[in-house]
Order: structure tokens, then C-alpha cells, then sequence
């Protein structure tokens, strides 16, 4: 005889796989060729069983092929126009990465069909074009977030716990450092990209770097910029008009001050720093080049505390898993749209401060 003590976690457990089942989705993958991240994009989906089918817009019809290879029997159809794909396959989620300057009419496409979306940053060329966005996200009621993973790294998921935790207390100042490499802008065909065009990136290194570490200093301290001094420049010297190098002051919300440093300066990898002064402490992480990458220190205790957890899983692979889960209902999501909004505002106005000499408030 079945009893109630063996009989009820056998259905519990028929029942949850069958609601895991009934909330996979499908999701669109709305690109081009030379798509920015499609090589992370690509087996981040593959690896996102959340995600039961997959279907591909893309206009220069050149990733197909690799679409297919990382995918397989997943990718369920394929058309060029997103439009089309949008009205015909109904999915419930795009993931569109694309060049920045034309971005903006796919993902309005998107959400009016329905679809949570998940962009790759910076998504537009101007910010008014993703506040236009962002209000219809709002009104449709759907997700609409760029792909600042970085919150999703073991490093940041701790330092959020211990700042939630009080660690440092009050927070006094922040620093922020990311640098990546010159080498890429020496070659020739870079010059020819997107990246390398201001009327169809945006901005440079700032926009597309810097963005990741502004968004996780006010993440970590639950402050938004309020105000930013900055300056641009092109210290290589490269055949491009955007800015391989910028710096900027910002005041927080808090009344706590800091400043990033944002540029292309070592001859390989990358070099990050976002420290937290606080009354009572300090946090300091180093994702990259460093044997200790998260410590932090107390006041109170009057020593330095080292991470030993998990480094991975890092990156795309566990952030699009995770929107995708959102998009299901599964999760709640990491970040909102307003944090998408009021990062790339810090960025644009750290370009309006640049050009004009004056600080600029951060709308």
C-alpha cells in the first residue's frame, strides 16, 4: 500500500517538473552580422534549458550557420525580418543584441508585441530614444534591461550581501577603475566597426565598459549618481571619434563622492577596481588581475577579510539564464529598467560635461 508519507512528494515532484516544463519559453534572437557578444550570446542560450525554443531574426542573413551550430534542434526557425518573426512565432522574450544607432526600432517592435527584452548595451545612440523605451517597457509591462552581468558575479553577489550587511556603515567614497586594452584599437579593421563611430556607438569606452562598473557601484551602494564633472579624450590617438579614455567625478545621492576612471591603456586583459570607503569599513573588489579579489575590512574588528568562495559561474552564460528564468516567472530579476535608465543618463552626462566644461546634474 502507497502511503500519504511516500505517495506525496512523488506528485510533488511529478508536478514541479511539470511546471518547470509549462514555464519554458521562447525566446527570438534579434541580431546581424557582427552582432556585439554573439559568441557569449550564442551558447548562453544553448545552455539555458528555461529557453525550449529559439528562433533567429537576422536582416544580413550571416548567422545562421553559427546559430545552428550552438543550438541545434532548438533553433526552431529563421527569417530576416523581425517584424515578421515577431507577428509569426509570438515568442515571449528577445534577446537583441545590435549595433547601438539602430537598436532602438527592434526592441520597440519587441515590446509591443509582448516580448520582455533583454539588449545589449548601450541599445541607443542618444538617451532619449531608450527613455522612450523604457516608458513603453513600463506601459506594456514588460522587462526591458540591458546586459550588465556583472551583477550576477559571485564577486558582486557577496560585496552586495556584506554592503546589504552594514560592513562599512555609512558610505563616505567610491573608486572606480576599468582598463582594458589599446591593442584592439590598432588594428585596421577596428577602425571600420561601429565601435569606432560616435553617430553609431554612442560613445567609446565609457559607454561600453565604464557603464558595467558605474551600474554595479550604485548597485553595491544603493545610491544613484546625482551629478558628474568629467572629461573625454583619445589618448592613443587612433583613427576614431570616440573616446578610448575618460574620467569623471560623481556625486552620489547620498551625498558621497567618487570617481571612475574608464579607458584603453595595457597592452592586453583588463585591470578593474571599485572600492567602498565607508565610516565603518571598506570593500574592495578586483575582478580582474588579482590573487585576493574581493576583500574588505571592519573598523570594528580591525582586520582584512579575504573571499575564498566561488569565482564562477561569471558572465554572460548565468546572467541570460537568469533573464530568461525572469522572463519565465521563475526569478525575480536582478536589475529593472530604471536602473537601465538612470546608467546610461550617468553616461550621457558625462559626455555632456565633457563637451561643455560644466558639471552636469544626472536626470
Amino acid at each position: 500500500m502507497i502511503t500519504r508519507r511516500h505517495f506525496v512528494p512523488v506528485a510533488t515532484a511529478a508536478a514541479t517538473a511539470m511546471a518547470a516544463a509549462d514555464r519554458q519559453i521562447k525566446v527570438a534572437l534579434i541580431t546581424h552580422e557582427g552582432g556585439p557578444h554573439l559568441v557569449n550570446y550564442l551558447p548562453s542560450l544553448a545552455g539555458t534549458p528555461e529557453a525550449s525554443a529559439i528562433v533567429l531574426a537576422d536582416a544580413s542573413g550571416t548567422v545562421e550557420a553559427s546559430a545552428r551550430k550552438a543550438l541545434g534542434p532548438r533553433l526552431t526557425a529563421v527569417y530576416r525580418d523581425t517584424a515578421e518573426l515577431l507577428r509569426k512565432e509570438k515568442p515571449s522574450m528577445a534577446l537583441i543584441t545590435m549595433e547601438a544607432a539602430i537598436a532602438p526600432p527592434h526592441i520597440r517592435l519587441a515590446l509591443e508585441a509582448g516580448c520582455h527584452v533583454l539588449a545589449e548595451k548601450p541599445a541607443c545612440v542618444n538617451v532619449a530614444d531608450f527613455d522612450a523605451l523604457a516608458d513603453l517597457s513600463l506601459q506594456k509591462k514588460r522587462m526591458l534591461v540591458l546586459a550588465l552581468a556583472n551583477r550576477l558575479d559571485p564577486l558582486a553577489v557577496e560585496a552586495h550581501r556584506l554592503m546589504r550587511s552594514g560592513v562599512v556603515g555609512k558610505v563616505f567614497g567610491v573608486d572606480i577603475q576599468i582598463v582594458a586594452d589599446q591593442t584592439r584599437l590598432k588594428n585596421p579593421a577596428y577602425h571600420q566597426n561601429w565601435f569606432a563611430k560616435k553617430e553609431r556607438a554612442g560613445g567609446g569606452h565609457l559607454i561600453w565598459l565604464g557603464i558595467h562598473w558605474l551600474d554595479l557601484a550604485m548597485y553595491l551602494t544603493g545610491s544613484r549618481i546625482s551629478e558628474v564633472a568629467g572629461f573625454i579624450g583619445n589618448a592613443g590617438g587612433q583613427p576614431m571619434n570616440v573616446e578610448d579614455s575618460a574620467t569623471a567625478a560623481l556625486r552620489f545621492d547620498n551625498n558621497s563622492l567618487g570617481t571612475i576612471t574608464s579607458g584603453y591603456y595595457v597592452d592586453k586583459g583588463y585591470h578593474s577596481l571599485l572600492k567602498i570607503w565607508g565610516a565603518d569599513g571598506w570593500i574592495e573588489l578586483r575582478k580582474h588581475g588579482s590573487t585576493s579579489p574581493l576583500e574588505w575590512y571592519s573598523n570594528k574588528e580591525g582586520k582584512v577579510h579575504r573571499y575564498a568562495g566561488p569565482l564562477e559561474p561569471s558572465g554572460y552564460e548565468p546572467f541570460v539564464r537568469h533573464i530568461v528564468r525572469a522572463a519565465a516567472g521563475l526569478e525575480e530579476p536582478v536589475l529593472g529598467v530604471e536602473d537601465c535608465r538612470r546608467v546610461l543618463h550617468t553616461v550621457f552626462a558625462t559626455y555632456r560635461a565633457a563637451e561643455t566644461g560644466r558639471t552636469q546634474k544626472v536626470s
